[in-house]
């Protein structure tokens, strides 16, 4: 079976899952073909979503500090998980570009739309990189990890993407960083922090509908690969957030009745008027939250980075 054909059942497994589920629920990392990559860069170019902007004032402000952590005589790995498009990875790599640091860049994404475009992009710019792509979800990539110790890591989660995880899964996955890392090794992780409910409230609900067209294609795409027949225009989108928890959470709201056929998987489902699909979680932080997950996953903060206008952060961690 190639790796699309697993993508593919697994796709259909968790459709299955999802929809068949009391509340039903679909993951956001479904989102993730050609199509919701160009809306996700839309969504980041939006004046709204603040976490983009953030984080890349971050990383400009400190790629000093981040490089002489990249940089070893014996080289080192610079993997991310989540890459995307690259674009404030990109602010660090040009910087050891610069200083003819040794290294190997390890993007990492669900997309393998995103690891060919960003594999491109950056040979373009700088054709004697050795930038090593691999398509992968998380959880299913995080073994390889602790192969990669022939010389130090420095690993890089950006965007928050933590914060699609609830707390327990969040720990899971720290822990499985934390036993893949030596004790030369580092963490860079962004955590979006607690602030203005309005501010993250608007963020995830801009006025010019793209964080719904980008919620929809997860319709788009089941109706596509897996030949049914969602009225797609009639579920919109819907963002609550709770400052109590700092949970955000997206939805897909049935505004009329309907049923739907999943011919691909020979399931029919049945919605209700206002009968939702939960989509996905950004959760929200502040610093002894963040310390709270590291303690329980074995990790320890070293340094915390903060944009400009203190709407974000990056963690930089080692093994406790």
């Amino acid at each position: 079976m190639t790796k699309q054909e697993r993508f593919q059942k697994e796709f259909q497994e968790h459709v299955k899952e999802g929809l068949t589920a009391y509340p039903k629920y679909l993951s956001s990392r479904y989102i993730y073909d050609e199509k919701g990559d160009v809306l996700f860069q839309k969504i980041m170019a939006l004046p709204e979503y603040y976490l983009t902007q953030a984080e890349y004032n971050i990383i400009d402000q400190h790629k000093d500090a981040l490089a002489q952590i990249a940089i070893d005589e014996k080289g080192i790995d610079l993997i991310e998980l989540g890459a995307g498009d690259g674009k404030k990875t990109k602010v660090l790599l040009k910087h050891l570009n610069d200083r003819k640091a040794n290294f190997t860049y390890i993007p990492i994404d669900i997309s393998q739309h995103s690891i060919d475009e960003l594999t491109s992009s950056i040979k373009d710019l700088w054709p004697d990189m050795d930038v090593q792509g691999e398509q992968g979800r998380y959880f299913s990539v995080l073994d390889k990890l602790a192969s990669y110790n022939n010389r130090p890591k420095l690993i890089i989660v950006l965007g928050s993407n933590i914060g699609n995880l609830e707390h327990p899964e969040a720990i899971k996955f720290l822990e499985q960083i934390q036993n893949s890392m030596s004790d030369k090794d580092y963490l860079f992780m962004g955590f979006d922090q607690k602030k203005d409910p309005l501010t993250i409230q608007n963020a995830y609900s801009d006025k010019t509908g793209v964080t719904q067209e980008f919620n929809r294609n997860l319709l788009h795409r089941i109706n596509k690969e897996m030949d049914a027949n969602f009225p797609v225009d009639t579920f919109e989108h819907w963002e609550s957030y709770d400052p109590e928890t700092g949970t955000a959470k997206s939805f897909l709201l049935a505004t009329q009745p309907c049923t739907v056929k999943i011919n691909a998987i020979e399931l029919d489902i049945n919605f209700d008027k206002w009968e939702t699909i939960h989509t996905e979680i950004s959760q929200k932080y502040d610093d002894r939250t963040v310390e709270w997950l590291a303690q329980q996953a074995g990790l320890k903060i070293k340094e915390i980075y903060e944009d400009n206008d203190q709407l974000f952060k990056n963690y930089l961690f080692i093994k406790n």
